[in-house]
Formats: structure tokens, C-alpha cells, sequence
């Protein structure tokens, strides 16, 4: 054997026996132990909770089943069938909660038939029936994993320390995810349930923004309401509940970019009935191409039986806008003002018309930036000149908003096909006169302070029309995106919602209520935005 190979071979030999050296060694023998043992434990765990880990409960009228079971984001899901389900951002942690709404108890439903006073009281009750439940499926879950971990423990190692080992860790795990999601509650997430389902019964289940939006900080009414709502669905045979809004409530209802999507009209008109709205607004591009022969779209117009406020977008021709303004309840703001509902509203129209050239005309294109701000800035000098408190601007573009800033509270927007809302920033100061820098300033007064430029929110619509032939294009159809807006007696923005119907081709229904005031803290400000081609929607920050 030559000289080479034996060198090789000793190598060899002295490698293997290095590592069953290392293998054999009692460090790392424990930690393979150890590792064994966390893995037998958590796995038992997790399975023992998602098989186990339930509990009934009585809310309301009900015999609601509550389960837990292990996930990376939390949050709580109550179905509802047949009227569908409200998600809730509750929590944070490793455990999603589920309330299954069941059978009805036949004694407590005769009850609330027999005496509809009855129903206000279950929703009294619902806010300790609930967190009862919560407790003993908790301490329900602690057992189920300690239990799990410590059979399966005993079965695979058959050692006492080891089985005791693996209870240990299942507590501390079990415990720990408790914990956490003890520790991270948002009680404010009862007011801002996202709900899936029939958009008919979206109103009676979830219940009035606005009362909400007044008291969002009495968070358990917000939870009798909903088990109010709810009985009152499963106990009336005769139809479903009368939707009662705040008398002084104005709902608004935003719409944008149809492109020429037929079923777009009796997705707003259902919205309209539902929500008992009161005026629609569209922020434009209501067709593709601008032509004559399009101009028949808007003759749905009169069907919805409510104000329709509209302002042209980058595909409406001077041809389209006119032919909107003929339909009896269409109102066409291009730089003008208008009162409706007690809500002064101002729009302007978009100044580019791009069919003709969408080649030239693509996202990241900046060639526009100047005549879509002199248009904004157009607007904003209409509304300062009119001497009038204007609640509301509506724009196409978001391009066109920055010149609003500090001017309106509200600018409603679309173009992009994407939702999002943000807060403008704040119109920079005019810089100070050098030839004034040699005398003091004298110091702001109170009325000085008082003249502070308002916040300005921009809300950019999704489409209405699922981007018309182009919401095609992709692997997934884009959606249908419309908003509900809810005003009080003092024009001030309380809440909306955000209603989403699956692109063409889909019938998937989301609805998710926002409270203004609840994530105001630090609202995420909007960039200066540039033109982008209403085919081509750019990503944006969303809420």
C-alpha cells in the first residue's frame, strides 16, 4: 500500500473516532436530550390544543362553541352563520381565538320572542358570559398542554425527569402564549371589526359607525351591540332588523374609477339601499376611452335614486362630463363649490386627458406634475376666495392634493386603484421678508396660533369598476373597492368603512369598519405623490 493512501486512511480513522468522541460526549448528549424533549413537548402541545382546546359557552341566545388554536398573528374570528363572520385584531401572539356562533338555546330564544326587552339584557349579559368563557378556555389550554406533553413524554422516553422535563416546558410555552396575548389586547378592536359575509347584512351586524365613533372608548357596548344586532337577526322570522343610524348622521358614499364595468351599478346601488346613504361621490375616470359612444354608461346615474357629485378624471373626455351633467341627479363640480347634505364640498376636474397618449403617459412618468398641482393650487385659491369652511375637495389625482393641504380637512381621491389614507403634509411657510429682519418680531398672538394650518386627509379610493378590462391582466382580478363615509352634525369625519367585493369573476364580500381618532396618534404621512397612469396603479403606503 503505498505511502499516500495509508496517510489518507489514518486521516480517516482518526476523524470517525473524533466525532463519535464528540457524539458520545455528555454536552452534547444533553443537548440532544434536551432538543428532543422541547420537540416532544411542543409538538404534543400544539396537538393536544388544536384537538382539544374548546369550551361552550351562552351568549345571548346562543351556544357558542370558543377554541383556540395555535398561529404566528393572533386575532379573534367570530362566525356567524348563515350572515357571515367579523375578524378582530384583539391580540398579538401565537394563539387565534375563534367564537363559533351555533345552535340557539330553544328557552332563551322563546324568551327574547316572547319579551323583546329581553334582547337589550342579553347584550348586557354578553360582556361576562364572554370573558368567562375566555378564562376557563385558558386555563383549559394550560392543562391540555401540560397533559399532552407529559403523556407523549411518557410513551417515547419513559423516564421520569425527562416526562417531567417536558411539562415543564409545555407550562412555560403555554403560559407564555397566554401571557402574551394578555399583555398585547387592543380593546379598541371590538370597534373596527372587519367583516365577511352578505353586504346586506353588513350594517346590522357590525352596527352604526357613528354611535361608535362617539364612544369608542366604552368598548363592552360595542360587544352587546353586536350581540344585540345578532339576536335580533335570529329571532325576527319576518325579515331582517331595521338599520337605525344616528338622526344626525350624514353618509357619504365613495366611488372611483368604474371604467366602464357594468356591474358597478348595482354594486352601488345595493350600497346606496343598504347604508341609507345619502349622496354618492365619484372622483372619476367613470369610463376608458373618452369616446361618444360611451356616454351611455352614465344613464345608470338616475337608478340610484340619491345626489350623484362628480369630477372628470384622466379618461373622461369633456364629451363624458357633459353627459353626466344631464342626468337628473348628477351634480359636476369643476372647480366649483357646492352645499349637499349641510356638507360643503368643492372638486375640480382633471386636466389631462390621457387615452390619446398612454404610451408617453406611464408610472414614474413626471411630465404632468406641474399642470395636475396648478390645478390643485386652482382649486385651493377658489375655496380661500369663496370666504366659506369647505368640509370636503374632490380630486382625481392625488397629485393635485398636496396644494390643498391646510385648506379642507377632506380630500377624496382615486386614480391609482389602490386604497390608501394618509395625512398631507403641512403647507411650508412663506419665508420671512429680509428687509423686515432688522426690526423685532413681535410674538405670535393667541389668534396668530389660532390660524394654524388644519390637517388635511387624503383618502384614495381602490376601483370601483375592479380597473374595468385591465383589472384582467393579472393572475389575481382586482377588486371592487367602495367606501361608506360617515359625518356628524358638525361635519367632522367619525368613521368609514371599507368595502371590497372580489375582482370579476369572484362574489368573496370584506367590509372593515375604521374609527377616525383610534389610530390618529402617528397617521402615516403621504409623499408628494406623482402622476401615474390610471392603468398603471403605483404602490402606496396604505393605512
Amino acid at each position: 500500500m503505498s505511502e499516500p493512501m495509508a496517510a489518507w486512511r489514518r486521516r480517516v480513522r482518526s476523524t470517525a473516532d473524533f466525532s463519535v468522541r464528540v457524539w458520545k460526549h455528555r454536552w452534547f448528549r444533553n443537548t440532544r436530550v434536551a432538543a428532543a424533549v422541547g420537540l416532544v413537548s411542543i409538538t404534543a402541545a400544539v396537538i393536544g390544543v388544536m384537538l382539544f382546546a374548546h369550551t361552550e359557552i351562552n351568549v345571548g341566545p346562543f351556544k357558542a362553541e370558543m377554541s383556540l388554536r395555535p398561529t404566528v398573528v393572533g386575532g379573534t374570528e367570530v362566525d356567524i352563520p348563515p350572515l357571515g363572520s367579523l375578524h378582530l385584531d384583539s391580540h398579538r401572539g401565537t394563539l387565534h381565538l375563534k367564537v363559533a356562533l351555533g345552535s340557539l338555546d330553544q328557552n332563551r330564544t322563546e324568551e327574547l320572542i316572547d319579551n323583546p326587552a329581553a334582547i337589550s339584557s342579553a347584550g348586557d349579559r354578553a360582556v361576562d358570559e364572554v370573558v368567562t368563557g375566555v378564562s376557563r378556555l385558558a386555563l383549559r389550554t394550560v392543562g391540555l398542554a401540560v397533559l399532552s406533553a407529559v403523556l407523549a413524554a411518557a410513551l417515547i422516553f419513559r423516564n421520569v425527569r425527562r416526562t417531567a422535563a417536558a411539562g415543564l416546558t409545555a407550562l412555560i410555552a403555554a403560559a407564555g402564549s397566554i401571557g402574551l396575548a394578555a399583555a398585547t389586547v387592543r380593546p379598541t378592536a371590538i370597534s373596527e371589526p372587519r367583516y365577511e359575509g352578505l353586504l346586506v347584512n353588513a350594517p346590522a351586524v357590525v352596527g352604526d359607525a357613528r354611535r361608535i365613533a362617539d364612544n369608542y372608548g366604552r368598548y363592552s357596548e360595542q360587544l352587546q351591540q353586536i350581540v344585540s344586532n345578532v339576536s335580533r337577526i335570529y329571532t325576527t322570522v319576518s325579515a331582517l332588523p331595521v338599520y337605525e343610524p344616528a338622526g344626525n348622521t350624514t353618509r357619504l358614499l365613495h366611488v372611483s374609477d368604474l371604467h366602464l364595468n357594468p356591474s358597478s351599478w348595482g354594486l352601488i346601488r345595493t350600497v346606496v339601499q343598504t347604508f341609507d346613504i345619502d349622496a354618492v361621490i365619484d372622483t372619476g375616470d367613470m369610463v376608458d376611452w373618452g369616446s361618444s359612444a360611451e356616454t351611455s354608461y352614465v344613464s345608470s346615474i338616475p337608478s340610484l335614486d340619491v345626489p350623484y357629485i362628480y369630477v372628470r378624471g384622466n379618461h373622461d373626455s369633456v364629451a363624458i362630463q357633459t353627459a353626466v351633467s344631464k342626468q337628473r341627479n348628477a351634480i359636476v363640480l369643476d372647480d366649483k363649490i357646492i352645499l349637499q347634505n349641510g356638507l360643503t364640498i368643492a372638486g375640480i376636474g382633471d386636466p389631462q386627458f390621457t387615452p390619446d397618449k398612454s404610451e408617453t403617459n406611464k408610472a414614474g412618468d413626471t411630465s404632468g406634475d406641474e399642470i395636475l398641482t396648478a390645478s390643485g393650487e386652482r382649486l385651493a385659491t377658489t375655496i380661500r376666495n369663496s370666504g366659506q369652511k369647505v368640509d370636503i375637495a374632490l380630486v382625481h389625482d392625488p397629485a393635485m392634493a398636496q396644494p390643498l393641504s391646510g385648506v379642507v380637512p377632506l380630500v377624496l381621491s382615486g386614480h391609482r386603484h389602490q386604497r390608501s389614507v394618509q395625512m398631507l403634509p403641512a403647507p411650508v411657510p412663506p419665508a420671512p421678508d429680509p428687509s423686515a429682519s432688522a426690526s423685532p418680531s413681535p410674538a405670535p398672538s393667541a389668534s396668530a396660533a389660532a390660524q394654524a394650518p388644519m390637517p388635511t386627509r387624503l383618502m384614495i379610493e381602490g376601483s370601483t369598476g375592479g380597473a374595468g378590462l385591465r383589472g384582467l391582466e393579472n393572475e389575481e382580478p382586482t377588486p371592487l373597492s367602495l367606501s361608506v363615509l360617515y359625518f356628524d352634525e358638525n361635519h367632522d369625519l367619525k368613521a368609514y368603512d371599507d368595502i371590497e367585493l372580489g375582482g370579476t369573476g369572484q362574489s368573496n364580500v370584506e367590509m372593515q369598519r375604521n374609527v377616525v381618532g383610534l389610530d390618529d396618534k402617528n397617521p402615516p404621512v403621504a409623499p408628494t405623490p406623482a402622476p401615474v397612469l390610471s392603468g398603471s396603479p403605483a404602490v402606496q403606503p396604505s393605512r
